[in-house]
C-alpha cells in the first residue's frame, strides 16, 4: 500500500552514493523534502527526469526544500552517473535489502525488481504533503511537484 497525503513519511536509512548513511528524517528536520524514486539511473525517461531536477534545483533550493533521488542502483552506478551528469543533490541506493524502502513507502514494482516512480514531498514535521506514482514507462509533470512545493508556503 502506497504512502498517503497526510500521513507520516516512513523514515528510513540508505546509503548515498559515496555510501555515506543518509537518514529521512535528519533531513525533513532541516528542510522540506522532495523524495524521487525512480527506476534505474542511465535509463532515458529517469535521466531526463533527474536531468530536469538538476537544471531547475535552485527553484527547490530557494523554497527550502532538499531533493533526494532513490533507485535500486547500487552506489557505484549512482556515483558514476552522477559524475556523468553532474547531480550535486542525494542519490541513495535501495539496492539491499533489494527496494525494501521503495516497498516500504508503496512503489517497489515487483515484476521489474524496480521502483516506479514515486514522488513524495515531506515538510519539516515529517507529514507527506504530496504523493504521486506513476508506471517506470511514465515521466512525470514536475510542474504537479511546484505547484505541492509553492503550497507549503501557503
Amino acid at each position: 500500500m502506497a504512502v498517503e497525503t497526510g500521513s507520516a513519511a516512513p523514515d528510513f536509512t540508505l546509503g548515498d552514493l559515496n555510501r555515506e548513511q543518509v537518514t529521512l528524517s535528519s533531513l525533513w528536520r532541516e528542510k522540506n523534502v522532495l523524495l524521487v524514486f525512480y527506476p534505474f539511473a542511465f535509463s532515458q525517461i529517469c535521466q531526463g527526469e533527474i536531468c530536469q531536477v538538476r537544471d531547475e534545483l535552485a527553484g527547490y533550493s530557494d523554497e527550502n526544500v532538499q531533493v533526494v533521488g532513490v533507485s535500486v542502483d547500487t552506489p557505484f552506478a549512482l556515483k558514476a552517473w552522477a559524475e556523468q551528469q553532474g547531480f550535486t543533490f542525494p542519490l541513495l541506493s535501495d539496492f539491499w535489502p533489494h527496494g525494501e524502502v521503495a516497498k516500504t513507502y508503496g512503489v517497489f514494482n515487483d515484476i521489474g525488481g524496480m521502483a516506479n516512480r514515486g514522488t513524495f514531498l515531506i515538510d519539516t514535521q515529517g507529514i507527506v504533503r504530496f504523493a504521486e506514482i506513476v508506471s517506470p514507462r511514465e515521466a512525470r509533470d514536475q510542474a504537479n511537484w511546484k505547484k505541492a512545493v509553492a503550497a507549503l508556503r501557503g
